[in-house]
């Protein structure tokens, strides 16, 4: 007997995950701990961007790993193959997409939420009350009431699923859970503008409603949904026996950062009985800047909310969030019984409602503890001023392109994107894009504005400043002019890359 209980032991021994020794992992991690904070730390020494060799790209293509490897080893190939060849918002150049920065703060959250591993799908435990104080916060922020839910979702596009989903189980019932859509369900029309993003065709498609249910009303001069042509729409709708049943509205738009007339769109949807969604993906979190909240008036009346606090809220990736102003239809939409998902009275089976009546996910992870850590440590207000700061270097890069013969303004600046282009053809603005990200000093991306590729800056980071849009400009300029020249420019490795 005391034979099996020795193997038994040492088997299990072996197949413990855990480290051997202890000591040498806590000195390897502290390493990795420091070079990390190290990058961060010195992230302008580093190019923004920089191409993938095809030597690294190809060491990707080995075969599954199946005997085990010294943590020290994998971690070279990682600081080596990986780190410098990430996307680079991080780095203050990084204007491409609207990408936050993250902070350390947030980095050293993300970990602590690692070691304790928590499935956040339920139960009764403090990592859900966590997010459940993050629910609250965003219920005062947006003035919801307290009836209101709220819950953690990878970004804005899943978020925006949900709502249609919330939605169209609020137009149709829950029977529709069971049953399907029907003929009702084949009935249904949504609303947006054509300057939404493509999110909310992909969250019809995956509905089961289609994307030919979704209108996409045409914009006014200052890229917002014209709320006439909508009631328009509606109406024809209407007469020609269609359900219109919800609207979804942009709180800063993918291409330049619009808001649409959140009150008009409020009233209007209250009138016809229709859900009024928000995708405020980046836009909705100007909440936090005094200046800049006014912007967003009507938001208050939204039936549902969809922000990413990984984009202005700096929080480390991926962080996306979704309000409910009425959190039983949100459950309505969700909730489903089963056996092992049973609620007790006491135990750790307690509790209310759980975060997987709120969505599709069993499995979540605790996004809720790097944002309550961001929130925490910095507050609204700093973070608010972080927010106006990224608008008011908006409006410096456009004091820039309205100063410089070169460059045209292709579109109002109305938050923090900055749509622009050398005065010279398509081709070459999308050549100067490319030259611009492989050079490593900045990283802007690129779109189309009324038939025009336009170079794009988005500008999010929290340590962006004036010296990195005077050396995005500059950036510009000298790869335009090179390009105008004769066509063809070597590009110089950007700092850093040999290494």
């Amino acid at each position: 007997m005391n034979e099996m209980v020795r193997k038994t032991q040492a088997a299990a021994t072996d197949t413990s995950l855990d480290p051997q020794d202890w000591n040498a992992f806590r000195a390897l991690a502290h390493r990795m701990l420091d070079e990390t904070i190290d990058g961060i730390a010195n992230i302008r020494a580093r190019p923004v961007w920089q191409p993938i060799p095809d030597d690294v790209r190809a060491a990707f293509k080995a075969d599954v790993p199946r005997e085990a490897s010294d943590l020290a080893d994998v971690y070279r190939e990682f600081a080596e193959h990986v780190a410098p060849y990430a996307t680079g918002n991080v780095h203050p150049g990084f204007m491409g997409w609207v990408h936050g920065g993250g902070t350390a703060v947030g980095m050293l959250a993300e970990m602590l939420a690692a070691g304790l591993n928590a499935n956040l799908g339920g139960r009764d435990h403090m990592p859900i009350e966590v997010e459940r104080q993050i629910v609250d916060w965003m219920r005062r922020l947006f003035a919801f009431p307290e009836s209101a839910s709220g819950i953690f979702v990878t970004g804005t596009s899943m978020a925006n699923l949900m709502a249609v989903l919330v939605a169209r189980t609020s137009a149709l019932g829950t029977p529709a859970r069971q049953y399907g859509i029907g003929n009702d369900g084949a009935l249904l029309t949504a609303y947006t503008s054509r300057a939404a993003h493509g999110c909310v065709s992909r969250a019809m498609d995956i509905a089961g409603l289609g994307t030919d249910a979704l209108r996409k009303i045409d914009v006014d001069t200052d890229h917002r949904i014209d709320v006439a042509a909508l009631r328009a729409q509606i109406a024809v709708d209407r007469e020609v026996g269609f359900k219109p049943f919800l609207v979804v509205a942009s709180a800063g738009t993918v291409d330049i950062g619009a808001i649409d007339d959140l009150k008009a769109i409020a009233e209007l949807c209250r009138e016809e009985g229709i859900w009024f969604h928000v995708d405020g993906a980046f836009g909705a979190l100007a909440i936090l800047a005094p200046e800049l909240a006014p912007v967003l008036g009507g938001i208050e009346l939204a039936d549902s909310i969809a922000l990413d606090f990984h984009k202005w809220g700096q929080v480390p990736y991926d962080a996306g969030f979704l309000l409910v102003r009425d959190g039983e239809q949100h459950r309505q939409a969700f909730a489903q019984p089963a056996a092992y998902l049973s609620r007790e009275a006491r135990g750790l089976a307690a509790g209310a409602v759980w975060p997987c009546d709120l969505g599709p996910d069993l499995s979540r992870g605790f996004r809720a503890l790097k944002t309550w850590f961001t929130l925490k440590t910095f507050g609204t207000d700093r973070l608010g001023a972080v927010i106006a700061r990224s608008c008011a270097l908006a409006k410096y890069l456009e004091a820039r392109v309205l100063a410089e013969p070169r460059l045209e303004l292709l579109a109002p600046v109305n938050l923090n994107i900055v749509c622009f282009r050398y005065r010279a053809d398509d081709a070459v603005n999308r050549e100067i894009v490319a030259d611009v990200q492989e050079s490593g000093i900045a990283a802007p991306s690129g779109t189309t504005l009324d038939g025009k590729f336009a170079i794009r800056a988005a500008i999010v980071n929290h340590r962006t400043d004036e010296t990195d849009i005077d050396a995005l400009v500059a950036a510009i300029l000298d790869f335009g002019a090179r390009r105008v020249g004769d066509g063809v420019i070597e590009i110089e490795a950007p700092p850093l890359a040999a290494q």
